[in-house]
């Protein structure tokens, strides 16, 4: 059986997080006393006992589901199963960087530091209120991205994530994706909803963004990930430190082409997803995409245990 490991981004966070697997782990207490070091404060105790609106804010959220994702992985090597278990590595957006810091590709220390920086980047590239994103249900993304050509009307309209067969979200200006909105109901849409996101990511509004990163990861150590990532802008498998570093950047203002990522793994004999952190959300999505995929969650000692044995029966 090939199994792929994948990492979840923005919107799996939650209070607590973690914490049971610091409790339980030593190797995963390091992990977050790692980045509280890297950031020069207590992420730690913010994803803890913190307030959810702070952890939300996506200079948190970004190395806090990095960190909690992390911590799995380590909980995991203790138990015996090494990244090497898996045939590829993917994440959803941020969570690219924490399937590169899995594979040993980043150090911890400076994925957490390019996760505040990309944070706080892309919140300040666009006013608060001037862009939104939303999600169009029920869909195909070729019927989705026209439906965000059609309601650009000179304003920027992208099709941003390409979740699964049947969910599309677009990002752009706030009156542009409002337009989408509508337009995907006439489309035959079985849902099309605002989002409740900080700022318009994934789209040309993130340039600035893109810039800030681009000038960040040139200072960076990139080594070959020890298993081949499947990156979010080509949908298939890399390994060169180079291209990954010019991936980084262009997925600030590019499509996350997840869909197309899972169908990728399948064609290439994974027949098990394990989805590495917090929350269910890839999963969800995975099954959506390639039905026969064996799906699993790590997140708790629990989840941890249990995919270990796995690899015993």
């Amino acid at each position: 059986m090939s199994r792929a490991f994948v990492f979840p981004g923005q919107g799996a966070q939650t209070i607590g997080m973690g914490r049971e697997l610091a409790d339980a782990y030593p190797a995963s207490k390091a992990v977050f006393d790692e980045v509280d070091e890297a950031l020069g404060e207590k992420l730690s105790s913010l994803i803890w006992e913190g307030e959810a609106d702070e952890l939300t804010l996506t200079q948190n959220a970004q190395p806090a589901l990095m960190a909690t994702s992390l911590a799995a992985m380590r909980a995991l090597e203790a138990e015996g199963v090494s990244i090497e278990a898996a045939g590829f590595v993917a994440g959803h957006s941020l969570g690219e960087y924490s399937a590169l810091a899995a594979a040993g590709s980043l150090s911890v220390g400076d994925t957490a530091k390019l996760l505040r920086t990309r944070g706080q980047a892309m919140q300040e590239a666009v006013p608060v209120g001037v862009g939104a994103m939303a999600a169009l249900l029920g869909l195909d993304f070729e019927t989705a991205k026209s439906v965000a050509e059609e309601a650009a009307q000179g304003e920027v309209c992208q099709a941003a994530n390409d979740n699964d067969p049947a969910q599309v979200v677009v990002s752009g200006h706030k009156g542009a994706v409002e337009r989408a909105v509508e337009i995907a109901k006439g489309k035959g849409a079985r849902r099309a909803v605002m989002l409740p996101v900080s700022a318009p990511f994934h789209c040309a509004l993130m340039q600035p963004a893109a810039d800030v990163m681009a000038e960040a990861l040139s200072g960076v150590t990139i080594k070959a990930p020890s298993v081949p990532l499947v990156a979010n802008v080509r949908a298939e498998a890399v390994t060169d430190p180079d291209t990954i570093r010019k991936l980084l950047v262009e997925q600030v203002t590019g499509s996350v082409r997840w869909r197309e990522s899972v169908a990728y793994m399948a064609s290439e004999g994974v027949t098990s997803i394990w989805e590495i952190g917090a929350g269910k959300a890839l999963i969800g999505m995975v099954r959506r995409i390639a039905k026969d995929v064996e799906t699993r969650n790590v997140g708790t000692p629990d989840d941890v245990r249990a995919a270990a044995e796995s690899l015993n029966d």
